[in-house]
C-alpha cells in the first residue's frame, strides 16, 4: 500500500493534481489504438480468398460487375459491426438521410460513423494537449478539466449530424428552386417527340450548371432505367431520395399517366404550370415576412438613438437647472 502512495506521489508530482487520470486517460488511449491497428493489420480470411479466386469470373467480367456494384472499402469492411447500427430501421433510415444529403456511396453509413468516432477521439486529444501539455488549463478545477475536456469532443462527435442535416436542407432547398424550370425543360423535350428515357438524360446533362444536385438525381434516374429497373420503381425512388413534396407529387402524376394511359405532355403542361404558380406565391411569401422580419431589428436599432436625440437635449437642461438651483 505505501508503494502504491508512494507512485501516486510520483505521478502527483509530475503531472500535477490530474496525474493519474491523466496516465490512465493515456493507457487507454494508446490501447485504443494499438486495437485499431492491429485489426487493420489483419490478415485475409484463407476461405475468403479461397471463395474469391474459385468464383472469380474472367478479367473483363469482373471489371465489369466492379463497375456495376461498385467496391467497397475494405478497411472499413472489417469494422462493419462496429461502423454500422444493428438496427436494420435505424440503418435504413441513416442511408436514406445520407442519400437525400448527396451521399450516393455503398460505405456511406460506414464513413458517416468513422468520421464521428475520429472527430470525437479528436477532440479529445486536442483538448487534452491544450489543457495539459500547453497548460492552457493553469488553475481550473477538477470539474471545469472535465468540462473544458468533453465539450470538444462530444462537438466533434456531432459535428457530421449537423454538417448532414445543413446539406439535406440545402438540397432540398435547391431542388425546390430549380424543379419549375426541370419540368419546362421536360416539357418541351417532350413536345418535341423524346420518349420519357430521353428527355430525363437530355434535362439531366442541361441542369449540370445551374441545378448539379437536381441533375445528380436525374442521372441517377436515367442510369437505373438504363440498367433495366421497373420505371415505377425508379421514379418511387426519386421521390424518396429527394424528400421534397413537390417531386413525390411529380412522381405520383407520372405514375397515374402511365397507368391510365393518359399524355405525359400534357400531365407535364399542367403541372409545370402549376409549379410555378407555386414558385410565385412562395416568393410573395417571403417579401411579405419581410417587414414582420425587420420590424424587432428596426426598434432595436432606431428607437434608442432617436429616444437619445429627443429626450437627450432636455434631460441634459432639467439636469443643468438643478444644478442651477441648489444651494449655494
Amino acid at each position: 500500500m505505501e508503494m502504491i502512495n508512494n507512485v501516486n506521489a510520483m505521478i502527483t508530482d509530475l503531472l500535477g493534481p490530474l496525474g493519474p487520470m491523466i496516465l490512465l486517460g493515456t493507457v487507454g488511449l494508446v490501447i485504443i489504438i494499438m486495437t485499431i491497428v492491429a485489426m487493420m493489420a489483419q490478415p485475409e480470411d484463407p476461405m475468403d480468398k479461397l471463395k474469391k479466386s474459385v468464383q472469380a469470373p474472367e478479367s473483363g467480367k469482373t471489371d465489369q460487375k466492379r463497375l456495376r456494384q461498385g467496391g467497397r472499402n475494405e478497411q472499413l469492411q472489417k469494422f462493419a459491426s462496429f461502423l454500422e447500427p444493428k438496427d436494420a430501421a435505424e440503418l435504413t433510415k441513416r442511408q436514406l438521410q445520407l442519400r437525400q444529403a448527396g451521399y450516393q456511396s455503398q460505405d456511406s453509413v460506414r464513413f458517416f460513423h468513422f468520421a464521428q468516432f475520429a472527430l470525437g477521439i479528436a477532440g479529445l486529444i486536442l483538448a487534452f494537449v491544450w489543457l495539459n501539455v500547453l497548460e492552457g488549463g493553469e488553475g481550473f478545477s477538477t470539474q471545469k478539466m472535465m468540462i473544458y475536456t468533453l465539450v470538444p469532443g462530444l462537438a466533434g462527435y456531432y459535428l457530421p449530424s449537423y454538417w448532414v442535416t445543413r446539406r439535406v436542407a440545402m438540397r432540398k432547398e435547391e431542388i425546390t428552386g430549380g424543379f419549375p424550370d426541370c419540368l419546362d425543360m421536360m416539357l418541351v423535350c417532350v413536345e418535341a417527340g423524346q420518349s420519357l428515357d430521353q428527355c430525363i438524360v437530355r434535362v439531366a446533362r442541361e441542369l449540370h450548371a445551374s441545378y448539379p444536385a437536381l441533375a445528380q438525381e436525374f442521372d441517377v434516374v436515367a442510369y437505373e432505367m438504363k440498367a433495366g429497373k421497373d420505371k415505377s420503381t425508379v421514379l418511387n425512388d426519386l421521390g424518396e431520395r429527394c424528400g421534397v413534396q413537390d417531386v413525390s407529387s411529380f412522381v405520383t402524376v407520372l405514375n397515374q399517366s402511365a397507368q391510365f394511359g393518359t399524355s405525359i405532355a400534357e400531365a407535364l403542361r399542367v403541372y409545370a404550370a402549376e409549379m410555378r404558380d407555386k414558385r410565385v406565391m412562395r416568393a410573395e411569401e417571403a417579401a411579405n415576412k419581410l417587414p414582420t422580419k425587420m420590424t424587432l431589428a428596426t426598434m432595436m436599432l432606431t428607437v434608442p438613438p432617436l429616444l437619445v436625440i429627443l429626450v437627450g437635449p432636455s434631460a441634459h437642461g432639467i439636469t443643468q437647472l438643478g444644478n442651477m438651483s441648489g444651494p449655494q
